[in-house]
């Protein structure tokens, strides 16, 4: 049969059905020409041009027709001088080769994870670092970047992790230093990615909003806004002789909370003064201190959670003992443990038995306050390492408010310390 050099029928019935399965099948395949092809429900056309296609009759209303890939193709080129895939490749774009594309996909993906691993220095041994690289595997992010083409910011995000910790250094800085562009970790999918694993190194959910994404860059000396980073403090009673320092004296003075951003912290370096310096968790325990004892409050800074770099800063200048406590919860461990190392804090009504007396809700009746389920991954308790055991048992969280009398008798100047 002679070429026939318009090409338009095989976009139209009966060809256009048979050569959409074609496609799917040859995609499927690689290319190959084995196996046949099925039409349901065919029309008279399409069964006409099968009839054509094999010599083999099939009686009107069959239910369904098939026809081999290769005898398909043998058709086409008598045709149309084309092979099946070469007349694809007109009507709708090249066949592809999706198992082909799919082993690229994997060396692709195994390239930048590999990448990631290589770039991130002595963390690449880290068992968060494995953890991190697993959760990006898992939930496709690194399908993601690969499709899209930014396979290269693992690498990258590897680079990045290799520079961290860092000592409070602008976000610019740190970002032009590892990629050669100062905006490169400003709200990118790069600084997402570093992030997420900042976030598993701390046993922490990855940072949603601003403040968290924030306060987890300071957890690695990184600093975004050294207005926004700021610690609330009582009592603290600076020797310094500077602005900051007569405003913190002033506060502590008259029994007052008081704010101390990075900034001023930088601009007016002090010292947090005493025997003893006290950290609590949560503002409420603060805000209690300075209604209980007022200006009599030892000196008291609260960390809010996840330490800002201001409160780093602030207690990185202590001279006395530090008194540390957080949450019986699994994130409470964790910052325990880390400032046990960064400031050697000795542990405050840390204890499995402080635990197990803030479930039974000693000292704190009238407060009504609940326990409520451990959540996220266990940590340990070095200084006691009965405590996660019991914790992990138990599985309750505790908040710091639930033993507030038992801190607050602590806090008065002239009451006995305790660890």
């Amino acid at each position: 049969m002679s070429a026939d050099p318009d090409l338009s029928a095989l976009g139209s019935a009966p060809w256009n059905r048979l050569l959409s399965l074609a496609r799917r099948r040859l995609e499927r395949s690689g290319g190959s020409l084995d196996g046949t092809i099925r039409l349901t429900a065919p029309t008279d056309d399409e069964r006409r041009l099968v009839i054509g296609m094999t010599g083999t009759h099939r009686p009107p209303g069959v239910a369904a027709v098939t026809v081999g890939l290769g005898v398909l193709n043998r058709a086409m080129i008598e045709r149309f001088s084309l092979t099946v895939a070469e007349a694809l490749a007109v009507l709708d774009g090249p066949v592809r080769d999706r198992p082909a594309e799919r082993l690229a996909e994997q060396a692709a993906r195994e390239s930048a994870l590999s990448a990631a691993t290589a770039r991130a220095g002595a963390h690449a041994r880290q068992e968060w670092f494995g953890q991190w690289l697993e959760q990006l595997a898992a939930d496709g992010t690194v399908t993601k970047l690969v499709r899209r083409g930014d396979a290269e910011l693992l690498g990258q995000a590897g680079a990045v992790l290799a520079q961290l910790p860092v000592r409070e250094m602008s976000l610019p800085v740190l970002a032009e230093r590892t990629t050669g562009n100062t905006k490169a970790l400003s709200q990118t999918a790069l600084a997402t990615l570093v992030l997420r694993a900042l976030a598993v190194r701390d046993g922490l959910p990855a940072p949603a909003t601003s403040a968290e994404r924030r306060l987890q860059w300071e957890s690695a000396g990184v600093i975004l806004d050294d207005l926004a980073s700021q610690v609330l403090v009582l009592g603290v009673r600076p020797l310094e002789d500077n602005l900051l320092g007569g405003w913190l004296r002033q506060a502590a003075d008259a029994g007052l909370p008081f704010r101390v951003t990075l900034q001023q912290l930088a601009e007016n370096p002090v010292s947090a003064t005493g025997s003893e310096v006290f950290v609590c968790e949560n503002p409420a325990v603060l805000r209690a201190a300075a209604a209980r004892w007022g200006a009599d409050c030892r000196p008291l800074v609260c960390s809010e959670g996840q330490p800002s770099a201001a409160c780093a800063r602030l207690l990185s200048r202590v001279a006395g003992a530090v008194r540390w406590r957080g949450d019986f919860d699994w994130t409470g461990l964790r910052t325990t443990a880390a400032a046990a190392v960064k400031y050697r804090a000795v542990p405050w009504r840390m204890s499995t038995a402080d635990y197990l007396a803030a479930l039974r809700g000693v000292g704190d009746v009238d407060l009504g306050i609940e326990t409520e389920p451990l959540k996220g991954p266990p940590a340990p308790s070095p200084w006691d390492p009965a405590l996660a055991v019991e914790m992990a048992a138990r599985g309750r969280a505790v908040m710091e408010e639930r033993l507030l009398a038992v801190l607050l008798g602590d806090m008065g100047r002239g009451t006995p310390g305790t660890v």
